[in-house]
């Protein structure tokens, strides 16, 4: 069995199509997804997939990405975090790639966002889900300075070098990989991929972005995460289902749920 460890089927893309993903999250053994949250007025929608299905989960949290939309307190998060079903604090972190003119110091405010979401981690004892993007010396730093060695959780969508994904580990994150590990101009990633350690490593879609080949440039849903996990395989030369199994177990160790198997029907 496979988890979706970071998907989006609140997004309009998916959430429409629930019920027929869930069919095919079924015919391709991928039996949990996590639900990830990007704003706080997404949270309802979020929370309410965790909640109407038995092997959905979610987490509360605001993209750096998003503007315009209310920014949240600790006590925003926390009061959240204490719903059932809600496993995690996030997505947050840094994201650089797009300034629009604007500078670095300009993106103060995403830094005292991801402020915001460590203390809410700590506070919680949730992990973090973590998005970094052109801003790793920046999200390890505030990690370092506000986690203060007392928060955990996954470097999502991992995109970066060695050097960040080894200090990502010494830290006591997890890494995980998307679609783009099978992507053929990812080389230096799955060098990374080869080199973090099994007991380490999730797998995710980010659906409805980054769908793996062979379905490169068509929308991402659970039920492909699998081939993410056939390229994490071969990287390691290990059995998909030692990977499967692994990567099962370290979601379930992350997040504090049990083994699981889903007993409800599919629809």
């Amino acid at each position: 069995m496979y988890v979706d460890s970071h998907c989006h089927l609140s997004f309009p893309e998916l959430h429409e199509r629930v019920p027929e993903l869930r069919r095919a999250m079924a015919d391709a053994a991928v039996d949990r997804a996590l639900c990830i949250c990007t704003t706080l007025e997404e949270f309802p929608r979020v929370h309410a997939l965790a909640t109407a299905h038995d092997n959905f989960w979610c987490t509360v949290g605001v993209h750096p990405d998003n503007e315009g939309v209310q920014e949240p307190t600790v006590e925003d998060l926390t009061t959240r975090a204490a719903l059932p079903r809600v496993v995690g604090i996030g997505e947050t972190g840094l994201d650089y790639y797009r300034l629009n003119g604007r500078s670095v110091d300009d993106m103060r405010w995403q830094r005292e966002r991801f402020a915001v979401h460590i203390r809410a981690a700590r506070a919680t004892g949730l992990p973090l889900v973590i998005h970094t993007r052109s801003a790793s010396a920046d999200t390890l730093a505030i990690l370092r300075d506000e986690g203060q060695g007392a928060v955990r959780g996954v470097f999502h969508c991992f995109t970066e070098t060695q050097a960040v994904a080894d200090a990502a580990l010494a830290m006591g994150f997890l890494i995980s990989f998307s679609g783009i590990l099978t992507f053929r101009n990812a080389r230096e990633l799955q060098d990374v991929a080869r080199r973090v350690p099994l007991e380490r490593c999730l797998i995710e879609t980010d659906s409805p972005y980054l769908a793996p080949v062979p379905f490169r440039g068509k929308t991402n849903h659970p039920a492909l995460v699998p081939h993410v996990a056939r390229q994490l395989a071969e990287l390691k030369g290990l059995p998909v289902a030692a990977v499967a199994q692994a990567t099962t177990a370290n979601f379930e160790r992350l997040f504090g749920l049990p083994p699981h198997r889903v007993r409800e029907d599919a629809t």
